[in-house]
């Protein structure tokens, strides 16, 4: 994926599970087994689909109120914001936080996940 994306968080692997389990209609035979790939397929599948409605929403804003360009544009900055948004904000989390205070809070945590995930993701296209 080339675009600028603002990470999705990966549906969990029950969730995945659930889905093939569906899919199937119960015709399986025995435990649904999910691996890296049905994992990977569901992120990319998540991704593709929030892409899909950031950009149809977009298009409506714009239709529908004349001069909503700059508002869009806003949007898609926040909403995917570029890697090197993620980096800082990673790096401002683990610079700033206090020896004191060795843990960080879900959130950081999540923040620099998502700046390595991207990260790994452009090391990967390229």
């Amino acid at each position: 994926m080339t675009t600028q994306q603002h990470p999705i968080t990966p549906p969990s692997q029950e969730l995945v599970r659930k889905w093939i389990e569906d899919w199937a209609g119960g015709q399986m035979k025995g435990p649904v087994i999910t691996d890296q790939l049905d994992l990977e397929i569901a992120s990319c599948a998540a991704q593709w689909g929030a892409d899909q409605e950031l950009a149809a929403c977009c298009e409506w804003l714009e239709t529908a109120l004349v001069g909503a360009k700059p508002l869009t544009t806003e949007l898609r900055a926040a909403r995917r914001p570029k890697p090197s948004i993620l980096a800082e904000d990673a790096l401002a989390l683990i610079n700033h936080n206090p020896v004191n205070q060795p843990f960080l809070s879900k959130k950081g945590i999540d923040t620099i996940r998502h700046a390595l995930e991207r990260l790994q993701q452009l090391e990967e296209q390229q």
